[in-house]
C-alpha cells in the first residue's frame, strides 16, 4: 500500500509518499516527474511521513538534520546505485556529475562511466532533498538539471551555505 501526505515548505508544497518500508518519494508539487510511481495511494500520515516532515522541519531551519528517515529507493539496480551514491554526499558540499560517474564506474569495476548516464539517474530521483541531488553540479560548478528547478536548486544550496 503506498500513503501520502502534503507537507508545506518554505520553497512550496510538498508531497511525500511511503510505504511499509520507508519514504518511497518527495516531491515538489509540479516538478519534472511530480508523483512518479505511485497508483492510488492513501492519505494518511504514517510513521515514515512523520519521520521525513521531522528531518525537513530540520533541514528548513538552516540545521543539519541528525538523522535519515528510513528510505525505499525503488528504480533500476543503477539508478538505486547512483541514489546511494548521493545519500554519501555531506550536508554542506557538492559533486560534479564527472565525479560521481567515476565513483560509480570505480564501485561497478568499469574503466568510466558516462556522466550522462549518471545525470539521467540523478534526474530521475525519486526522494529529493532527502537524497540530495541538489548537491550534484556541472563540471565547473553550474547549476544544471534539478527537477524542481534551478531557483530552488539555488536556494537549497544557500540554505546549506554552499552558495553565498
Amino acid at each position: 500500500m503506498q500513503y501520502i501526505s502534503e507537507y508545506q515548505s518554505p520553497m512550496g508544497r510538498m508531497t511525500i509518499a511511503s510505504d511499509e518500508t520507508g519514504i518511497s518519494g518527495l516531491w515538489f508539487d509540479g516538478q519534472k516527474y511530480d508523483r512518479a510511481g505511485l497508483v492510488h495511494p492513501e492519505q494518511k500520515e504514517t510513521e515514515f511521513i512523520h519521520s521525513a516532515k521531522q528531518w525537513l522541519d530540520q533541514y528548513f531551519s538552516g540545521k543539519k538534520p541528525d538523522f535519515t528517515p528510513a528510505l525505499h529507493l525503488s528504480g533500476t539496480e543503477f539508478q538505486i546505485l547512483v541514489w546511494k551514491k548521493l545519500l554519501k554526499i555531506p550536508y554542506g558540499t557538492t559533486v560534479t556529475y564527472g565525479e560521481l560517474a567515476e565513483q560509480v564506474a570505480e564501485e561497478t569495476g568499469r574503466e568510466s562511466m558516462s556522466s550522462q548516464a549518471v545525470g539521467g539517474a540523478v534526474g530521475h530521483n525519486r526522494i529529493s532533498i532527502i537524497v540530495p541531488c541538489h548537491r550534484v553540479v556541472g563540471a565547473h560548478g553550474e547549476l544544471t538539471g534539478y527537477a524542481g528547478g534551478i531557483e530552488r536548486k539555488q536556494k537549497l544550496l544557500k540554505l546549506e551555505e554552499i552558495l553565498k
